[in-house]
């Protein structure tokens, strides 16, 4: 029998439906897993265990009555640290941020919260979401419940690995060049990387996307319908669109006739590790035998168009920290501090230049995808890292040499979605990341399911340390 922590969102709202299982006591199996969980990975930030309660309660009394509020009453739910919570700090993973209290909900909050979602807490992140692990100067350090020794990724590193121990069946993170996905991918879960806009945010941001943290396709899916509501306070936002997110299931037929393209260079950055191309090959082979053509695809990126993204958001943030207090600067990862810090003596030209980058990067994305219905890579040439490292080179002049699969989609405003496509010989999760053209999210959403379908079988999800 399924554990109520383990259950997916669309079984617990059947269960709610049917008065077989209520929310108070699938939040009270939840928080009593988090317990037991949490002293290992230190995945949450304001873990209010009365405040979920009370939720669910309310929840249950919804049911009860045959009035629920919306599409995930009384679902256990996380939120990344960044996404603004009424009355609750937003620190931004950093000691130096003031610890000031949110005026409002964030779009993505505030969508959960009227569709009746549980807010069991809100999840971690490093200093100020600039590095793919969980290395944070406010949050203790979070880890993988695949193997604690390791990193969840980042930045959504706390979301990451929530969804992968149960915390509840789903959680909401933020990407702009990968922070979804690597921890999906590291994690061994679901991620999707919507198109630019298709999730209302606040505060907007060129490649900046809030998307879904969860086990399963289906779940993803639920969550789109929520997320993607309109709210005008996104200056960026999609013109709302009513998707049709509930028929995500078209089977392993929706593979057959597909052109697929298979990326195994990203052209920049640090090269993929056997084990890792062996699995997207694997992958690659399973969706062919389904009807899929898979074509071999040339680098589209260069290590220019990665450094120059690198610079400018090197110069942004040497801005920002030359803005704090002194004081609140020295605070800040001294990873991050160097890292900004390089581009104070870059002219004017050199920052053009830089930022000039993320239009070549767009441009090159969008002409390499024309010729497929999707394209297919790696999300990360490694499997999850060192959890005490902050990034895989340990380098704070070399940071972003494992984002070249992942940072294009952010910039071409393409949906892109992290699924889990095996295992390293240690037990380790490696990500399939799967795109597609820009306003496609149901499309990558189709495929992604179709390939949960035929992929190997998966593994258990990791348990707590006994003791």
């Amino acid at each position: 029998m399924t554990a109520l922590h383990d259950l997916p969102a669309h079984d617990l709202l059947a269960a709610y439906r049917q008065r077989t299982l209520s929310p108070v006591e699938v939040t009270q199996a939840v928080l009593a897993h988090i317990e037991r969980w949490e002293p290992h990975i230190r995945a949450t930030y304001l873990l209010r265990p009365e405040m979920a309660l009370a939720q669910a309660r309310e929840s249950e009394a919804r049911w009860l009555r045959g009035e629920p509020k919306g599409a995930l009453d009384g679902v256990p739910s996380t939120i990344k640290e960044n996404i603004a919570t009424e009355g609750d700090p937003t620190p931004l993973g950093t000691a130096a941020v003031e610890l000031v209290p949110a005026a409002a909900d964030a779009p993505p909050a505030a969508r959960m919260r009227e569709a009746g979602a549980v807010i069991v807490a809100k999840t971690t992140m490093p200093d100020y979401g600039m590095l793919s692990s969980g290395l944070s100067t406010f949050h203790p350090l979070s880890r993988n419940p695949w193997d604690t020794r390791k990193g969840p990724g980042g930045s959504s590193a706390g979301g990451g690995a929530a969804a992968a121990a149960g915390y509840g069946p789903l959680h909401i993170g933020t990407d702009i060049g990968g922070s979804l996905r690597l921890p999906a991918s590291w994690c061994g879960i679901f991620s999707l990387k919507p198109s630019l806009g298709r999730i209302p945010i606040d505060p907007p941001y060129t490649g900046r996307a809030a998307g879904p943290m969860t086990r399963t396709v289906a779940d993803a899916a639920l969550m789109m319908q929520v997320l993607s509501q309109p709210d005008a306070r996104d200056s960026m936002s999609l013109p709302y669109q009513d998707i049709a997110w509930s028929q995500f299931n078209k089977g392993a037929e929706r593979l057959r006739g597909l052109r697929i393209g298979l990326l195994l260079d990203a052209g920049c950055g640090l090269p993929v590790e056997p084990e890792v191309k062996a699995a997207v090959e694997r992958a690659a082979k399973l969706m062919e035998a389904a009807g899929a053509t898979i074509v071999p695809m040339a680098p589209f990126m260069t290590q220019a168009m990665l450094n120059g993204m690198d610079h400018f958001w090197r110069m942004r943030s040497h801005i920002d920290l030359q803005a704090l207090p002194a004081a609140r600067r020295d605070k800040v990862l001294p990873y991050i501090r160097t890292w900004a810090d390089s581009a104070a003596g870059m002219s004017g030209t050199e920052v053009f230049n830089a930022s000039h980058q993320f239009h070549l990067t767009r441009v090159n994305t969008v002409k390499a995808c024309s010729a497929f219905d999707y394209v297919i890579s790696p999300v990360a040439p490694m499997p999850a890292f060192q959890a005490e490292l902050p990034s895989p080179t340990n380098d704070p002049l070399r940071p972003l040499e494992h984002i070249g699969f992942t940072v294009p989609f952010n910039m071409s405003e393409q949906p892109a979605a992290s699924v889990n496509c095996g295992y390293t010989t240690s037990g380790l999760p490696i990500g399939l990341q799967i795109a597609g053209a820009r306003f496609d999210d149901l499309g990558v959403l189709q495929v992604a399911h179709a390939f949960e379908l035929i992929r190997e079988p998966q593994r258990a999800w990791p348990q707590p340390p006994a003791g």
